[in-house]
């Protein structure tokens, strides 16, 4: 332990010798680790925010089916219907996470405007339940649905740019009904809406839960969606949920299993931030060892000398090794307070982000520094420097003593 001391001591003092140089080694970790905490930190936000609004708007964290729905609801959805009463499902001992429980009836048909007339894809919601989802459904013109208005519609941006029609207007929804008939309804455009998927608002429309079993002539609901009040609670209340409903015909879908194009993004994402890894390594890693051979030249005759007075050459190769890790740590917390600090002031700010692909509308963006992110990149400062120092730190224990004290003269 006492070795292990003293070859840091000899290690700091070197570098505090060597100022000019261990700044410059210091500046370029520090900044490699800056960049990769804010890009992180981004990428991290745009998980974060793109999932929690694909929950919100759209799937929930948890969702209640008759198994197979899923796979086979869309071919015969009047087969995989779920009793109209929800149940009250915080009696399973998730009375703190969960938030609400909302049932939706899930229909199409074709959506009529004067002359013009388009397939959608509907649900019929709960307004009362809805109104927990908070913002995640984006009302652009109007506002959402109301328990006490069940002849009205919101609609999605597409849909109603396509069809023309705008906040007001009356539209007619025909749909096949469960046995097999049509039926049709008019009803007055409460809303437009937008979510983080395109594609969705360009075909979707919502109506309240009676109105859709009025058109439909049926009871009941495809699905319970469960909204949790933390979505790192989702497994732990599924695991609940599934061990109460297994016995009654029912299965517990998590938001994970039917967010294909988040997981797709996500995906896609963590490759990037690999890549940026990568190459800020590669940065680390040539900087180091640039610095540590420079340094290994300049000292062959101290080194010779120390050789001389009895340091084994196993004590050469701590030395320089530690002064490897010591840059790293010095530059690596360099990096972690000045990336924090540079988050904190975006997300102050924002970031104006146009639409990416796939999606109607802008973001402003922020940076979200988690614990995993700064640790991440604080052991990549170190572990980087450590391995660029192994090569200079084995030449240099490797000196010949005569040819070392000879470089002196």
């Amino acid at each position: 332990m006492n070795s292990i001391w003293l070859d840091l001591s000899l290690a700091y003092r070197n570098i505090v010798r060597q100022r000019r140089r261990s700044a410059v080694a210091i500046g370029a970790i520090s900044f490699g680790i800056t960049a990769l905490i804010v890009a992180s930190g981004f990428i991290e936000w745009i998980f974060m925010d793109f999932r929690e609004s694909t929950i919100n708007a759209q799937l929930g964290h948890l969702q209640i089916v008759k198994p197979g729905y899923h796979d086979s609801g869309k071919a015969d959805p009047y087969a995989f219907l779920l009793p109209s009463e929800v149940p009250q499902l915080e009696e399973t001992g998730n009375a703190g996470a969960i938030k609400v429980v909302a049932p939706r009836l899930s229909f199409s048909g074709l959506i009529s405007h004067k002359e013009a007339t388009l397939s959608f894809i509907g649900e019929g919601v709960d307004p009362r339940a809805e109104a927990a989802f908070g913002n995640g459904l984006q009302i652009s013109s109007g506002s959402n649905l109301a328990a006490d208005d069940r002849k009205s519609v919101i609609v999605g941006e597409g849909l109603a740019r396509n069809l023309g029609v705008s906040v007001g207007d009356t539209v007619v929804l025909l749909a096949n009904t469960a046995t097999g008939g049509t039926n049709a309804v008019e009803l007055s455009v409460r809303g437009l809406f937008s979510t983080v998927t395109k594609a969705y608002d360009d075909a979707a429309l919502r109506i309240p839960i009676e109105t859709a079993r009025t058109l439909l002539r049926s009871n009941g609901s495809h699905v319970w969606i469960v909204l949790l009040n933390k979505t790192a609670d989702t497994d732990r209340v599924m695991a609940s949920l599934q061990a109460r409903l297994r016995n009654q015909g029912m299965e517990v879908v998590p938001w994970y299993q039917l967010a294909e194009f988040y997981n797709k993004t996500a995906q896609l994402f963590t490759k990037q931030i690999q890549g940026i890894k990568l190459i800020i390594a590669m940065i680390i890693l040539l900087s180091i060892s640039n610095t540590m051979t420079m340094t290994v030249i300049e000292r062959i005759g101290e080194i010779g000398t120390a050789m001389a007075l009895g340091v084994r050459r196993s004590g050469i190769l701590r030395l320089f090794l530690s002064e490897g890790l010591l840059l790293g740590c010095f530059g690596g917390v360099v990096g972690v307070l000045t990336g924090v600090g540079m988050a904190a002031l975006i997300s102050s700010i924002g970031v104006p982000m146009p639409a990416p692909p796939g999606m109607a509308h802008g973001y402003i963006g922020e940076v979200l520094v988690t614990p995993r992110i700064a640790v991440e990149a604080l052991l990549l400062a170190i572990a980087t420097t450590l391995l660029a120092s192994i090569y200079p730190a084995w030449k240099a224990s490797r000196q010949a003593i005569v040819d070392a004290l000879r470089f002196n003269r």
